[in-house]
């Protein structure tokens, strides 16, 4: 029998859980560009645990490093002028995963896997692609739902608080890399098809070569650095 409102007694037996980023990997074999973080979860208290259904949140600390200019011109669009950036640099939300963690008595180690998109409109791609050196400061919030036994042997549930945490620099070299893997070093660009069609025009009328001539060509006639 589950129940899902725990008595003060269950309450005391709920495991208390700390969480650490202990590392990343680039996944080998996925169809779209693919992070896997380590994530070690050990017990501190309460009794064994049966299961989690764990939730994590992970965001980008812009504020926690350090940008050179060619960043800082980059990341304009972003969040404003660098002269007013003691204002304006919060933290940028990544993505949300839930995974389903098997019972452990101590500690035990799960893997977080998190996509990288192409879409350089979302504000998480254009601050990656931005920063090309360092590392990325990431924080990896912690939720979602333990299972563990009572010590009368009741399967019971306790709610884990979002104020369980972690910190962990991504090595801006490892996104890109990853990236430049899946794209042959191409950057994907969404057009309407009435742009797409007079870009093609244009493209045709100068006897240019490719799309990306096209836009080449007008950039540097544009007076465009």
């Amino acid at each position: 029998m589950t129940a899902s409102v725990p008595t003060a007694v269950a309450l005391a037996a709920a495991p208390d859980l700390t969480f650490a980023v202990t590392g990343v990997a680039a996944e080998r074999f996925a169809a779209l560009p693919t992070l896997r973080f380590g994530v070690e979860i050990a017990r501190g208290g309460g009794g064994p645990v049966s299961s989690i259904t764990l939730t994590t949140a992970i965001r980008i600390d812009v504020a926690r490093r350090r940008y050179d200019a060619a960043a800082r011109r980059a990341l304009t669009e972003l969040f404003g002028v660098p002269e007013r950036w003691g204002g304006s640099l919060h933290p940028l939300a990544w993505t949300r995963t839930t995974t389903q963690v098997p019972a452990f008595a101590d500690r035990t180690t799960t893997e977080l896997t998190v996509e990288c998109g192409y879409d350089t409109e979302l504000a998480v791609t254009k601050y990656l692609r931005a920063v090309r050196d360092g590392e990325v400061p990431l924080d990896f919030l912690f939720s979602g739902t333990v299972f563990f036994r009572s010590p009368e042997g009741l399967l019971r549930t306790a709610r884990i608080s979002w104020s369980k945490d972690a910190s962990f620099p991504l090595p801006a070299a490892l996104w890109h890399e990853l990236t430049d893997r899946y794209s042959a070093g191409g950057t994907w660009l969404r057009l309407s098809r009435e742009t797409f069609d007079r870009l093609d025009d244009h493209r045709a009328r100068q006897v240019l070569g490719s799309p990306d001539a096209a836009v080449r060509h007008l950039l540097d006639h544009s007076g465009a650095p």
